[in-house]
């Protein structure tokens, strides 16, 4: 949109540019309009956290439609909230969307708002956005929030983020928010393993991946796309074999200290992981739920392209005794 343009549109409606928004001489809207904010935090239901946002953001832009994506994310998983994020932000409406998940809320890291070419992204340096970036078709450019010197040091989500977001709706330029940081210098979480190994001496190829989540009915995401399973010659009405190991892997950390490279699986060598028990387990590949029987297990390719794990009627990850940290290795049977 043009520099010259006296209103942004949100939410639908006409409002005038806030007193003192200067536009940035080259700065470039991140999105024709956004239309909505989304929220995704850890901060539960019980407390009044997601409504204080909610009342920051209709205070200071009241025609904004609000998305609340999940405030149940477990306390402090990154990496859920990432997975969560990244594999929602394509299908809501284009906006400013905010993650909170932020156990180093005070601390030395930095608060950021993200352009994209469908978005904006606002939430904390900790690795939580550059997957939802990625699928937003990459960073065009960051910048680091400003902090003002005597906001609290323990609720930036109502108190920087909000804010920021409710601004970037009223068309305040991405760059009036505080100073650019590079792009590369964000921090991404540790890769996960995803890969087809070759044939070792019984001359069977192998899938090695690491669970990427489990969701609320118990389904597994591998990290592994399901494209996979094609490449180590598995389709649906064959059978494989599953091996668990479960014990503490690579997913179970935070956000690495330094930037990690792209893409977040590891197609060559992976951490080790320090199995605690192994089971191995025959499993249908199928279509979907319902194409094995009740109770019965199945490998198949989820809503977001990776491979995953279900029970009919029941709870996979339950039945394995798999969880987010853990991976398993699948052979044809």
């Amino acid at each position: 949109m043009g520099a010259s343009r006296e209103h942004e549109r949100a939410g639908g409606r006409e409002h005038e540019r806030a007193e003192g928004d200067e536009r940035v001489p080259g700065d470039e809207r991140a999105v024709d309009d956004p239309r909505c904010v989304s929220l995704l935090t850890d901060y539960g239901l019980v407390d009044g956290f997601v409504a204080a946002c909610h009342g920051v953001l209709l205070r200071l832009a009241p025609a904004v439609p609000i998305i609340d994506v999940t405030h149940l994310v477990p306390r402090g998983d990154i990496r859920r909230g990432a997975t969560v994020l990244a594999s929602t932000v394509a299908h809501l409406p284009r906006g400013v969307h905010v993650a909170v998940v932020d156990p180093g809320v005070g601390t030395a890291r930095r608060a950021l708002a993200l352009r994209t070419p469908a978005g904006f992204l606002v939430g904390p340096d900790n690795g939580l956005l550059v997957p939802a970036a990625e699928v937003l078709g990459g960073v065009l450019e960051a910048v680091a929030l400003t902090v003002p010197a005597d906001v609290p040091a323990t609720f930036h989500g109502r108190d920087v983020f909000a804010p920021a977001a409710a601004a970037l709706v009223a068309g305040r330029p991405l760059r009036a928010l505080g100073p650019v940081v590079d792009p590369e210098s964000l921090v991404t979480l540790p890769r996960l393993v995803a890969r087809v190994a070759p044939a070792g001496p019984d001359g069977a190829a192998r899938l090695e991946s690491d669970v990427l989540c489990v969701d609320g009915f118990g389904n597994v995401a591998l990290a592994a796309p399901a494209d996979l399973l094609a490449e180590l010659g598995l389709r649906p009405g064959d059978r494989s074999r599953l091996t668990a190991l479960r014990g503490t892997g690579p997913a179970s950390g935070g956000a690495s200290a330094a930037p990690a490279a792209r893409p977040a699986t590891d197609s060559a060598a992976g951490p080790p992981v320090v199995a605690v028990e192994a089971i191995a387990v025959e499993v249908a590949v199928g279509v979907t739920f319902g194409s094995v029987e009740p109770g019965e297990l199945v490998l198949y390719a989820d809503s977001d392209g990776h491979a995953a794990l279900a029970t009919r009627d029941g709870d996979a990850a339950r039945a394995l005794g798999l969880g987010p940290g853990d991976r398993v290795v699948i052979t044809p049977a």
